[in-house]
This record gives C-alpha cells, sequence and structure tokens, in this order.
C-alpha cells in the first residue's frame, strides 16, 4: 500500500504546481524573491523604505457557499477572482496598497486541470490588483472532501505610510457617501442565494432577459476589485472612510467606518438596483430588511467623503471606469446606517 493507494496523488500535485508556473509568473511585481515551489514566499520591502512610518496591512477571506454553484455549473475560472477580491476589498478600506497574495485549496481529488483554471483566476484577481501571487498551497483531502468539492480561501498583505492611512475618526457631520457600483451578488449570502434557487443546473441554466445571461452566469460573476479606483482616488482627494458591502449587507458594514455619533443615511432611490436583487426578492419573497441586511444590493463599496470633494471624487472614479454616484450623507447621531 502506499499514498495513491490511500487516495492521495503526489504526481498529480506535481502537474498542478507545473500548470499553474507560467500563471504564478505573469503576477509577479519588483519586490519578489524567488520563485515558486519554496517552503515559503519572499518580498522585499527595499521600495517602501522612504515611508516615514510603513505599515503593514492584512485581509483573509474565502469564498464561501458560492463554490457550490461552481460544483454544479462546472466552471472554475471565477471564483480565483472572488477570492483575490475579498481581501484585497478589505486592505484598501485603511488606505492600503496591495503587496502579494497567497491561496489555499483544499480539495477531495487532486485534478490538475481544474486546478489550473482556480488558479488562473486567483492570477487574474491579482492582476487587477496589482498584488502578485508568491506561494499558495493545494492540499489533496480524500475522505474530508467529496472528489468533485473543493474549498478556495487566501490571505493578502500590503502596506501603507500611517499618515496615509484612512482613519475613520475623520468621517464627519456632512461628509457625502459614494456608492461605487457591483458587478451583483459578489461573494456574500450565497447561503439564501441557494434556498432561493434549485441548486440545479437546469434551473441555473435558465436565461433572464433582464439579466442578459443565464442565472448561473450572473451569480457567478465575480467580486469587483476595487483597488485601482481607491489609490488612484487617493492621490487627490481626502477620503474620511471606506466600507466594502459584505456578509451583513449595509446594516453590518457601514457602520464599520463610522465613529461613535455619526450616522449614516443612505438613498435607496439614489442608484439603480441590479435585476438580480429583484430576482431575488420576487423569488425567494424577501423582505427589505433581509435584502439589506445580507447582500450588496449594486454597491460593493461606500466611501465618506467631504462635501467639498464629493463632485470630484465621483467624476474621477467614474473616469477610471468605477460607475460611481453620490448615495447619502453623514449626520451627528447615534453609530448607525438609515435607508431612506
Amino acid at each position: 500500500m502506499d499514498y495513491k493507494d490511500a487516495g492521495v496523488d503526489v504526481e498529480a500535485g506535481y502537474r498542478s504546481t507545473e500548470l499553474i508556473k507560467e500563471l504564478v509568473k505573469k503576477t509577479h511585481r519588483e519586490g519578489v524573491l524567488g520563485g515558486l515551489g519554496g517552503f515559503s514566499g519572499a518580498f522585499s520591502l527595499k521600495k517602501y523604505l522612504d515611508m516615514e512610518e510603513p505599515v503593514l496591512l492584512s485581509g483573509t477571506d474565502g469564498v464561501g457557499t458560492k463554490l457550490k454553484l461552481a460544483f454544479i455549473l462546472d466552471r472554475h475560472d471565477t471564483v480565483g477572482i472572488d477570492c483575490v477580491a475579498m481581501c484585497v476589498n478589505d486592505i484598501i478600506c485603511a488606505g492600503g496598497e496591495p503587496l502579494f497574495f497567497l491561496d489555499y485549496i483544499a480539495c477531495g481529488k487532486n485534478r490538475p486541470e481544474r486546478i489550473a483554471k482556480i488558479v488562473e483566476g486567483v492570477a487574474k484577481g491579482c492582476s487587477l490588483s496589482g498584488a502578485c501571487l508568491i506561494g499558495g498551497e493545494t492540499a489533496e483531502m480524500p475522505g474530508f472532501y467529496d472528489e468533485d468539492e473543493y474549498d478556495l480561501a487566501g490571505c493578502a498583505a500590503g502596506i501603507c505610510d500611517r499618515k496615509d492611512m484612512i482613519d475613520t475618526a475623520a468621517v464627519t457631520e456632512g461628509d457625502v457617501l459614494i456608492g461605487l457600483s457591483s458587478t451583483g451578488v459578489h461573494s456574500n449570502g450565497f447561503s439564501l442565494v441557494r434556498k432561493v434557487f434549485p441548486m440545479e443546473k437546469k434551473a441555473l441554466s435558465k436565461r433572464y432577459d433582464e439579466l442578459g445571461c443565464s442565472l448561473g452566469e450572473a451569480l457567478l460573476e465575480p467580486t469587483r476589485i476595487y483597488v485601482k479606483a481607491v489609490m488612484e482616488l487617493k492621490k487627490s482627494v481626502n477620503i474620511h472612510g471606506i466600507s466594502h458591502i459584505t456578509g451583513g449587507g449595509f446594516y453590518e458594514n457601514i457602520p464599520r467606518m463610522l465613529p461613535d455619533g455619526k450616522r449614516a443615511y443612505l438613498r435607496k432611490d439614489s442608484y439603480d438596483i441590479p435585476p438580480i436583487f429583484d430576482i431575488l426578492r420576487m423569488e425567494g419573497n424577501l423582505s427589505e430588511d433581509t435584502l439589506y441586511n445580507t447582500f450588496n444590493m449594486g454597491l460593493g463599496m461606500v466611501m465618506a467623503v467631504s462635501s467639498e470633494d464629493a463632485d470630484k471624487a465621483v467624476s474621477i472614479l467614474n473616469d477610471n471606469g468605477y460607475r460611481s454616484v453620490i448615495v447619502g450623507e453623514i449626520k451627528n447621531g447615534d453609530k448607525g446606517i438609515e435607508l431612506c
């Protein structure tokens, strides 16, 4: 008996590594030390030594049960983008520049071509965020995961000069809220999505005219990465606060960027809600509270800037390809959010 008899194919692991080497290499940037295959990834901070007080920022997350749809539809090239987005979007809420990313794939059976597809998405997410993929792990775990299932998680590191960090203490009465459009459901709320829609290939392949694609395609649309939008905006505008709208929707995430004594007022009619959320509402008979407490409702990121900078900020964001709109304001009051 050997390891393969126990369900772990070491040769498949070697082939997976070979298939992803070029994908990983394409994400590399100044600072990467060494190549794929070492016991750890290395990144030089020499470029950042001129910062007054360099601060390292980190984020870790996974894709969650959205992966179930990838299994059903046998489409694995987008979830890697989701994994990167969930980490780097959190880092930029503090104003950090993502530096590097590492992924972790745990599977029931190592199918090298499928692993390569997953990493293809991770590499694309890294390219979109400016982070480099410097390492990772693929763990074959027979008996723990079904042969056709896997889990995907990752972690990212970023950097920012402390004086340039986004300090939510700066959020004050009169600030304007700017919403940046999402690509759809992103990577949160899929436990509820899977209760609303039958998790069958036939149902997920159904085409909706209002979506312009099948239900499965709309739900698998990867999370938008907002790194370049924030990095560009920081050059010209003092951002007071940023909220990445993830699990918990508006009610949980927007207050995270507020200091005590400040309340966010967000106008629901200030932007167009993507049709996928209307379909979810109707098919699942979901209440408004449930929708806004679970999903991003079309805004993947909300930021606070001074009223004097609001129009300029919207213009910069839109000019850089990030559809944005003024959605509300900050007032004095109990910390929290009010939808109006």
